[in-house]
């Protein structure tokens, strides 16, 4: 393994430097092993020179002792020696490798053109699956096209650089950027034409350029009959998926042949929070599981040990095949090659040996690997199979030797009792198949924390429950894949019972993100590894003597008490008989009014589904009775599917000034689809759920947007503007209004407020007369830390100072809760610890208003569909003007 792990080292090291660096590590490893060979071989012919005298002048009994000792010393030398020598060949071999190619890629016309950012029109062939990009959007901007990464190969280029076309021919890797949905239905080996700008990669990755595409590519080819019987495959199974549920549909092409992309962001993210994330891309568990199916075929056979071997490889590369060999795929699949090595020859070691070669030869033919942390994590985890798994089941299984030994103890003993403080032994097949995930999650942690700076302790519990689930999902969703060009029908059915063990995946992963301590952060880097090194010395110490154990699981038993029991008592979010949640979506608004048991009004959905989930889920909210859309601006609406995510929504409230058609266009025809009700209603239009009165104040519906500065300021001008009562105070929702709707709304609806939902985010477009109009004490301002608009803008919190109100920032103190206290309202901050701040209810309201909760007119409407709240609007409308 050390030729192996030095030939990684170097790649990992030199794919950052140039290539005059990699040939003089090459050349400096070169010498070095033959120096070392010379130098060992010289004194090994000395010493046996040597043992040769001793030997003739003594007697026969000392000359046989001295030549087994200079013997076993020699062999010890001669194995390290070929360990050092090996090494330093590896080294540079991958050193030569590394250099070659990055001399390669940063010398001729194509690193010529980049460093210029010339624009050229391109014949690429495209090398692996479009991957779509996620749209991260921050502030207001509208929807935007799907944009793809592409892994390419460009075969000529036509610049215009000095005013005469030049047509090149090339045969270098870049990588694609690029947009609209053309691109998505491309499948590896087609060659297309395009136009675009070339500019200079990211060090390190082993690529000549990146090209940025302008428009949609024009066909040039066709696919290979290869690739076009695997997209047909894949296509098949995702048809045949589309009988089941949305999170089913999208995981079940990922887990068996690694196709990710109708995957639900939630799901994913559920899955990579709880170390399942290895189930929605094709690896080494995949390839075991279709190798295990063909093994226990091939045994009902009674086939050899060998030829068994031989069919699961096979098995593999054709299931390889079906989930495109791109470099992934390729590196799982020389990892069960390894696998059955081991199984062939019947030894673990030779696996073992067999995983040193593959690392070495991908390290050397695709040196590039040495920076992902996706080969790392499958060489770890094969590692940990290999070399930990087989001592921990050994250690932990009841097997013959164990059962005589016992029965031997308890017959010698008085009484036949058995010896106490023994180990309790687990059947082997249970001990294996607790040894195994535990094995690898213990491998792959160090990688884990470099890459993420975060440690999973549910992992472990998540992988052993869905065990028994991923092996049916996979072959059913496989045998679907087989078959479903042939009779779709019959891959229809395949994928229902598949469905359940997916379903299963899911409803583990989203129970166990939401337990305490699921994820921990952890110190990334060097430093966060040599902390869990350190930690891991610890562990083991104490776990070695039996005592020490017992203070520690006492220990670890009173914590989960604490974390389990008291921590909930005394820390649980959100707050008991919270009113309002803003949640910390970053650069966005997303916002949760209460509205009874398991049920709020949502004002907004953020940028990130996710996220916005998430928030959902903290706050136990199950039924939306109405969503709230202030305006179409994507950090206002992008979550929309996390809000919508195994939920019931009653309606959905947007503005009834359509300033921005296109993305309400997108909006309206999600909701169709899912047979939700949209409205625009007027001002004046009030609803009660629970312990909140909603009331909408703006915008008019017969009047045209307030203009501000560009098409983004009419838009925002155009939110919808929420004024909730409860009990103890009130709060106005502001959309993103900027200064002239500020103005507008204060001449023709003057409110009054205790707390404010900033408008935009803070933004220095306020109108002071209108904050100071409102009275409030408090004022939440949604923003994503390090935004790239300068929001809260300064002199908004010098204003909101100014006038007497404290500012709340999600950036800094993460969700923001609204709660009655003493007869007030107050504001808890999650990831603030400091007791709240109240602020008294207003009985200074413009109008007649009196105290809500004795309203005989408004009634208690919780527990009534949003329609029906809308047929008795006129009732909830205030009798003054606001």
């Amino acid at each position: 393994m050390l030729p192996a792990l030095a030939a990684w080292a170097s790649a990992l090291i030199l794919l950052s430097c140039s290539a005059a660096a990699g040939m003089l590590v090459a050349a400096v490893a070169t010498v070095a092993a033959g120096t070392t060979a010379w130098r060992t071989r010289r004194r090994t012919r000395r010493r046996s020179q040597d043992a040769t005298r001793r030997s003739t002048s003594s007697t026969p009994r000392q000359s046989q002792a001295a030549q087994a000792g200079t013997c076993t010393i020699a062999t010890e030398q001669h194995t390290w020696r070929n360990i050092v020598i090996a090494s330093l060949i590896a080294a540079a071999a991958s050193s030569a490798s590394v250099a070659l190619r990055i001399h390669a890629l940063t010398t001729g016309p194509v690193a010529d053109l980049a460093a210029r950012n010339a624009t050229i029109t391109a014949q690429i062939a495209i090398t692996d699956d479009p991957r779509r990009r996620p749209q991260h959007h921050q502030g207001p901007r509208e929807f935007a096209q799907d944009r793809y990464v592409v892994p390419a190969t460009l075969r000529t280029i036509q610049s215009h650089l000095t005013g005469s076309i030049r047509n090149q021919s090339v045969d270098v890797p870049i990588t694609v950027f690029a947009s609209g949905r053309a691109w998505g239905d491309l499948l590896p080996s087609q060659q297309v034409e395009v136009t675009g700008r070339l500019a200079r990669p990211t060090p390190g990755d082993l690529e000549a350029a990146i090209l940025l595409v302008r428009g949609p590519p024009r066909v040039l080819t066709a696919p290979s009959p290869l690739q076009s019987v695997a997209g047909s495959l894949r296509a098949g199974l995702r048809t045949a998926a589309d009988t089941l549920p949305a999170d089913q549909r999208g995981l079940l092409p990922g887990l068996v042949v690694g196709d990710v992309s109708r995957l639900d962001p939630q799901v994913s993210s559920d899955l990579k929070e709880t170390g399942l994330n290895h189930l929605n891309a094709v690896s080494g568990a995949n390839l075991a599981i279709v190798a295990g199916a063909t093994l226990a075929l091939s045994r009902l056979l009674r086939l050899s040990l060998p030829v068994r071997a031989g069919f699961a490889a096979l098995a593999m590369l054709c299931f390889a095949v079906v989930a495109r060999p791109s470099p992934s795929v390729l590196r799982a699949l020389l990892m069960g090659l390894a696998a059955c090595i081991a199984l062939a020859t019947g030894r673990a070691k030779d696996g073992f040996a067999a995983l040193s070669a593959t690392v070495l030869l991908l390290t050397l033919f695709a040196p590039g690997l040495a920076r992902s942390y996706g080969f790392a994590l499958s060489v770890a985890a094969t590692a940990g199979i290999l070399l930990i798994a087989p001592r921990w089941r050994d250690r932990w299984s009841r097997t013959a030797a164990h059962e005589a030994d016992a029965d031997e103890r308890q017959d010698a003993r008085p009484g036949g009792r058995r010896p106490e403080g023994r180990r309790l032994l687990l059947p082997r097949w249970l001990a294996e198949a607790v040894a195994v995930p535990a094995a690898a999650q213990v491998a792959v942690t160090p990688v884990l924390v470099l890459m993420s700076g975060q440690v999973t302790p549910v992992a472990l519990l998540a992988n052993l429950l869905v065990a028994p689930a991923v092996a049916p999902a996979t072959l059913l969703g496989f045998g679907a894949a087989l078959v479903a060009p042939l009779w779709p029908d019959a891959a229809a059915l395949l994928v229902v019972p598949a469905g359940y063990a997916v379903g299963w995946i899911i409803t583990v992963a989203g129970r166990a993100v939401d337990l305490p301590f699921a994820t921990v952060p952890w110190p990334s880097g060097l430093a966060g590894l040599g902390l869990l090194a350190v930690t891991a010395a610890v562990v083991m110490i104490v776990l070695r003597r039996r005592a020490w154990r017992v203070l520690a699981l006492t220990v670890a038993g009173a914590a989960l008490v604490a974390v389990l029991v008291v921590r909930p008592l005394v820390g649980a979010w959100p707050p008991d008989g919270w009113l309002m949640i803003m949640c910390d979506v970053g650069q966005g608004d997303g916002m949760i009014i209460a509205a009874g048991a398991g049920q709020g009004v949502v004002v907004d959905a953020g940028p990130d589904p996710v996220v916005m989930d998430k928030c959902l889920r903290r706050a136990g909210i199950k039924d939306i009775p109405l969503l709230v859309l202030t305006h179409p601006h994507a950090d206002h609406v992008n979550g929309l599917a996390g809000v919508l995510r195994n939920r019931r929504v009653g309606a959905v409230v947007v503005s009834s000034q359509r300033t921005n058609p296109q993305a309400s266009t997108r909006i309206s025809a999600d909701l169709a689809r899912r047979r939700i009700p949209e409205w625009a209603v007027a001002p004046g239009t009030g609803w009660r759920f629970g312990p909140s009165e909603v009331s909408v104040i703006a915008p008019e519906a017969g009047g045209g947007p307030a203009h501000g500065q560009g098409e983004g300021s009419t838009i925002n001008n155009a939110s919808v503007v929420l004024w909730v009562r409860w009990r103890a105070g009130s709060m106005l929702f502001g959309g993103d209004l900027e200064t002239e709707a500020q103005d507008e709304l204060l001449r023709r609806h003057p409110v009054r407020a205790d707390i404010l939902k900033t408008p935009h985010h803070g933004s220095n477009r306020q109108s002071p007369a209108f904050l100071a109009s409102l009275g409030a004490r408090a004022a939440l301002i949604s923003v994503g830390a390090d935004n790239d608009y300068g929001h809260p803008a300064p002199s908004t919190l010098a204003l909101l100072r100014r006038i007497g109100v404290t500012p709340y920032r999600t950036d800094r103190s993460g969700d923001l809760a609204v709660v009655e206290r003493d007869g007030g309202l107050a504001i808890v901050a999650r990831g603030d610890p400091r007791a709240p701040e109240a602020y008294g209810p207003r009985r200074d309201y413009h109008g007649d208003h009196g105290d809500h909760g004795d309203h005989g007119d408004h009634g208690d409407h919780g527990e009534r569909l949003p329609g029906d709240e809308l047929r008795h609007s006129r009732a909830l409308r205030r009798r003054a003007t606001f």
